[in-house]
């Protein structure tokens, strides 16, 4: 396993490359962290997954999501990946996409060995986290620095492996388009947010602005994110 690796990129978007890396279809799934339920809607509708739970701790988030209508098979539910309110073996598969660096960092080894509880013998646990490098990453990174708390998120994984609960089943790097039409886009998506409390002053959000603007297009900002995939397999 490797934090990063410049020269094994591809291009992919991450539902993409979790359809090489999975087989959700009809499965049962729990998607810790889901944000604003994107992914837990390509779950469904692209990947086939038969039956969701998606967690997420943010509760302005989570009752937002109590709103979504059309996704029957998705049950959303209020915690985090350390306490698990789920029954032992009860899942065919886990998914978290960037959320396990929002995992506090003396609580990932506890996280991880509740996904090891209720993943069902031999199943798989996928875990996309954005890769420290990178354009993108160095705008994102005068919002909030999160070198640390990646590499934690990383060598979580790696002690993960390493204790005998799960073994490394691949290891992926893509870098996804992302492309942001204006600065309040992308204001809205990273700045205005209330799953991270951000300590923003008016000078510091100039900064940002003027950096972000510094890749403006007639056609918007373009992005390559990259990201680092990890299945982890049950033992």
């Amino acid at each position: 396993m490797q934090l990063n690796a410049p020269d094994r990129y591809r291009t992919a978007t991450e539902i993409d490359a979790v359809a090489e890396l999975l087989d959700l279809r009809g499965a049962r799934v729990l998607e810790l962290g889901c944000g604003a339920a994107h992914t837990t809607r390509a779950l469904v509708e692209q990947l086939g997954a038969a039956d969701v739970v998606a967690t997420e701790v943010d509760r302005v988030q989570h009752q937002q999501n109590l709103g979504v209508d059309d996704l029957p098979q998705v049950r959303f539910v209020l915690g985090g990946a350390e306490a698990i309110d789920a029954p032992d073996a009860s899942f065919d598969a886990v998914c978290m996409f960037k959320s396990l660096h929002h995992v506090p960092a003396a609580a990932m080894d506890r996280a991880l060995a509740e996904i090891h509880r209720v993943l069902r013998p031999g199943a798989a646990a996928l875990f996309s986290e954005p890769v420290y490098w990178g354009a993108f990453n160095d705008l994102m990174a005068l919002i909030h620095d999160e070198r640390a708390v990646r590499e934690a998120a990383f060598e979580a994984l790696c002690r993960a492996v390493t204790a005998g609960r799960f073994r490394s089943e691949a290891e992926i790097f893509i870098e996804v388009p992302g492309t942001y039409p204006d600065w309040a886009s992308f204001a809205g998506r990273f700045l205005d947010v209330t799953h991270t409390a951000l300590d923003l002053d008016d000078q510091r959000r100039a900064e940002i602005r003027a950096a972000f603007e510094a890749h403006l297009t007639p056609t918007g900002a373009h992005f390559m994110k990259p990201h680092r995939l990890d299945v982890l397999r049950k033992v």
